[in-house]
């Protein structure tokens, strides 16, 4: 393993330890070419499919692009000249892509990525009512709704399903094989994590129906890698690099047409995130290096894709450190502990972490303190309290004693459940080991 490649894989571990990621996929390009692909966290193979969620809509604005090159539509037209039956007729395509066309983030109904998708026409009796919640053109708001209405465009305007659409003109001609509607096997199973306990629970993979081309689409890092390198430099078989170059074009916020657009050192970073319950992912590209970095994960919340884009293309290696491993269960002395705690006025969340019990300072945003269970006594073992014991204090109760939590001590430091006037005597109580 080179050195640039030992960085990589340094910064993947520490990633997926500290964002705690139940399996961590990624991979690098340099010159638009992937060149290093590995995985972090519990065993992955690279061609495993993920859900890649808002990524779809990268694609679906290819098709959109595809069909105002092709002269059956301009950007400027209204959805209402292929839509008529939408409440949103009056939003032009230009703001449905830029995600300026004021209308509301999300459909009508309940959580559409959690819930069975509807056929177009169920979507669009739903929301027969515009509730934009911005005048069009005078600001970026992310609308999923949007996209779903985008795909729907697409589909009239090629007389057949959004879908097949996609596999017959960008799948297809790019070699995508491995990016599909549904998931094909091998595929990860997708989990949410408890905050403070870090189990795992199993997170639903919808069918989204007509909100798919918003973020229904499966994939893997070779094929998200071979998308990245199209839009850096284009193929004449899908789209023109001057339409490309449109769409990496900032129209505000930070957002092209169908694009994400961040700043990175020596140059920027284009493409897009995507999230669904239970996975994440990331692909961005400097167009003018051809840097760039896709990226997979199988947990609801953790992946901060331009975050990791930018360590892994920068010269910081972390230093070794254990992965992180989701907890099959949490002892019952840790369980009533976990929470929030206050020192004074300053707030820590206690969680579980790796078989310790972790304090993390909230005002910093970073880890404090660790603390084990030994010969019966909880000991620190990092941060400012290593080596001291932390006492239970209860309030005092009859019987054996086993009452609620009063407050925790550890030498003078005093952790209350809410902040406590300084002025006030000490609380009370009897400390347990």
């Amino acid at each position: 393993m080179t050195g640039r490649e030992s960085h990589f894989q340094a910064v993947a571990d520490a990633y997926q330890a500290v964002r705690r990621l139940p399996t961590l996929v990624v991979g690098v390009l340099a010159e638009g070419t992937l060149v290093w692909r590995g995985q972090a966290g519990a065993a992955a193979d690279p061609a495993t499919q993920y859900r890649i969620g808002s990524i779809t809509k990268t694609m679906t604005g290819v098709l959109v692009m595809q069909c105002r090159d092709d002269g059956l539509l301009t950007l400027e037209d209204p959805l209402g000249d292929v839509v008529p039956e939408s409440a949103y007729r009056a939003a032009s395509l230009r703001q449905l892509l830029s995600h300026t066309s004021g209308m509301q983030s999300e459909p009508v109904g309940s959580w559409w990525e959690r819930s069975p998708g509807v056929d177009f026409e169920q979507l669009s009796a739903a929301n027969d009512v515009d509730r934009s919640v911005f005048a069009p053109g005078t600001t970026y708001h992310y609308s999923n709704l949007g996209f779903a209405l985008l795909g729907e465009v697409v589909a009239r305007l090629r007389g057949r399903p959004w879908q097949q659409v996609l596999a017959e003109r960008l799948l297809g001609p790019l070699g995508m094989a491995r990016t599909t509607y549904l998931p094909a096997p091998p595929y990860a199973e997708g989990w949410s994590v408890h905050h403070l306990r870090g189990t795992l629970t199993a997170e639903p993979a919808r069918d989204t129906g007509a909100m798919a081309p918003a973020g229904q689409l499966w994939s893997t890092i070779d094929d998200l890698a071979i998308l990245a390198g199209f839009l850096r430099s284009g193929n004449p078989a899908v789209l023109s690099s001057p339409s490309l170059a449109e769409m990496r074009r900032p129209v505000r916020d930070g957002y092209g047409l169908a694009t994400m657009v961040a700043a990175h050192p020596g140059g920027q970073l284009v493409g897009h995130l995507g999230s669904m319950p239970g996975f994440q992912g990331s692909m961005l590209v400097d167009p003018r290096s051809g840097d760039g970095v896709v990226a997979l994960t199988n947990a609801t919340t953790g992946l901060d894709g331009v975050d990791l884009t930018h360590r892994l293309l920068g010269s910081v290696t972390p230093r070794p450190g254990p992965a992180w491993v989701p907890t099959a269960v949490v002892p019952e002395w840790a369980e009533e502990l976990l929470g929030y705690w206050h020192w004074g006025n300053s707030a820590f969340e206690v969680r579980w972490h790796n078989g310790l019990l972790e304090f993390i300072d909230l005002a910093r945003g970073r880890l404090a303190e660790q603390f084990t269970r030994r010969d019966g006594r909880l000991v620190g073992v990092a941060g400012y309290h290593a080596g001291e014991p932390l006492h239970v204090v209860r309030r005092p109760g009859p019987g054996d004693g086993a009452d609620s939590v009063s407050h925790l001590e550890c030498a003078t430091f005093i952790y209350t459940r809410t902040p406590y006037d300084p002025a006030a005597p000490i609380p009370g109580g009897h400390p347990h080991p």
